[in-house]
């Protein structure tokens, strides 16, 4: 079966980033470690705070673009709703704190 994760990164300075992977273990571990140039890497955004999972690709775009097009605001309040401390959940995908 296929997973596929709808997420949210923020920096420390509140910049936001939503993206789609099907492997959030991995894409989590690359923008820590900036090993792919971009949005991410050049803003320091790399604490994963929200994500969804979903089994259809389909669905998971059509989410990621849904979210992305949100105002900053409720994307702020989609991120407090589950998980109000805006603690970085890469522990709890199974990062260790090596990789983080």
């Amino acid at each position: 079966m296929n997973n596929y994760y709808v997420y949210i990164l923020a920096s420390n300075t509140g910049t936001l980033y939503v993206g789609i992977s099907n492997d959030l273990v991995r894409r989590t571990y690359e923008h820590k470690h900036k090993l792919i140039p971009g949005f991410t890497a050049k803003y320091g955004v790399d604490r994963l705070v929200y994500f969804e999972h979903s089994r259809d690709v389909g669905a998971a775009i059509a989410r990621e673009k849904q979210i992305k097009g949100w105002t900053r605001k409720k994307k702020l309040a989609l991120v407090t709703s589950t998980n109000p401390e805006w603690e970085d959940l890469a522990g709890t995908i199974g990062l260790t704190d090596v990789e983080r």
